[in-house]
């Protein structure tokens, strides 16, 4: 057995592992024991929990929560929405769709985390909903639709699938002239850096007609390792290249200076700051989410002009009619048929000719 599959064997999914690693509040403990719902990560991301702070940016991703009973402004049958599941296109239950040339291929439900603020948490923690992920209906459905050029492979996690399944699906896909990439939506760089083995890099390597791409989830400063650096390297060294998209968590990463700290480091160990994603309107999961606007906010005051433009991910909401960027324009002041007045980020503004067409 590999050290990643160790790692899952002794996944962190009980009261009495989990206190080996913290000292569990009453509330936590109230939480795990009645509360029916999917839950744990490995032993190594469980390392990176502080033993007696409950508000920790980790220990706040892993445990659950009482709060996750309140529902305020979580929508009804979530995914079904957010996925176009319930169209007049048929699609198998591993296809879902929100662009004519782009599609996610679910592939499995097992995850090495499951992230207590998961969009798909009606299907990956509470199992409510009832999918069947059949990786060869997904693979001829793609077939058959000549219009889509790029497929996401989701889950769940895909890095938690074999290496032969992972080298099965890639070959078929790459068999398919119709398709330009392949991405991999994984956060196992950042909960099981052990899953970067020598056959999973045999898997992902080499200069291919399609390109893979791979985007993990890294929310906070604390999670990004010395493992983390050298599995990204290992990626990196196969040709795949690493972007990050990160979920905006209420009292994780909505201040400044851990906005700004993230974003900076995650550079550090060559992972490209790509989305910061609006956490999404699943149920049970109000207690982590901001007012929509404080992405922007962010964005504006702890990296625009703080720091380098390669550490600058775009702000989105993802909704069932794709991906929508929520950044207003904060530096337009003022324009006229003569000149714009335009501001920076010290709050100094300059002129700029205002060219007609």
């Amino acid at each position: 057995m590999e050290l990643w599959q160790e790692q899952i064997r002794n996944r962190v999914n009980t009261l009495e592992r989990l206190k080996n690693y913290i000292n569990v509040t009453q509330e936590e403990e109230r939480a795990v024991t009645e509360m029916s719902t999917r839950w744990g990560t490995t032993p190594y991301f469980a390392g990176l929990m502080d033993r007696d702070d409950p508000s920790c940016p980790i220990r706040r991703q892993v445990v659950p929560s009482l709060k996750e009973q309140e529902n305020t402004y979580g929508v009804p049958n979530y995914l079904i929405w957010k996925e176009n599941r319930a169209t007049d296109e048929v699609r198998p239950d591993a296809i879902a769709r929100q662009y004519k040339d782009r599609v996610a291929f679910t592939v499995t439900e097992m995850c090495a985390i499951y992230c207590r603020h998961c969009f798909r948490k009606e299907l990956v923690l509470e199992r409510e909903l009832r999918l069947r992920f059949d990786v060869e209906e997904g693979l001829e459905w793609i077939r058959e639709h000549t219009e889509v050029r790029d497929v996401l492979i989701t889950g769940g996690d895909p890095f938690l699938l074999s290496d032969d399944k992972l080298a099965y699906i890639v070959a078929k896909l790459r068999e398919m002239p119709h398709l330009q990439m392949i991405r991999f939506g994984t956060r196992t760089p950042i909960v099981l850096p052990q899953r970067i083995t020598e056959k999973l890099k045999s898997v992902l390597s080499g200069r291919h007609r399609i390109p893979i791409w791979i985007n993990t989830q890294c929310n906070h400063p604390k999670e990004i390792t010395e493992q983390t650096a050298q599995a990204v390297y290992d990626l990196l060294t196969c040709g795949v290249n690493v972007g990050n998209q990160a979920v905006l968590l209420k009292g994780i990463n909505d201040d400044v200076e851990t906005f700004r700290e993230l974003h900076q480091k995650l550079l550090t160990v060559r992972i490209r700051p790509y989305y910061v994603f609006y956490c999404e309107p699943a149920h049970g999961i109000d207690h982590f989410r901001t007012p929509v606007e404080k992405g922007a906010e962010l964005i504006r005051d702890a990296l625009r002009g703080h720091t380098t433009g390669l550490a600058q991910p775009m702000y989105v909401v993802a909704t069932n009619i794709g991906k929508i960027p929520l950044m207003p324009d904060y530096y337009i002041q003022d324009r006229n048929e003569k000149e714009y007045t335009l501001c920076n980020y010290q709050g100094r503004t300059t002129k700029w000719p205002n060219v007609p067409e």
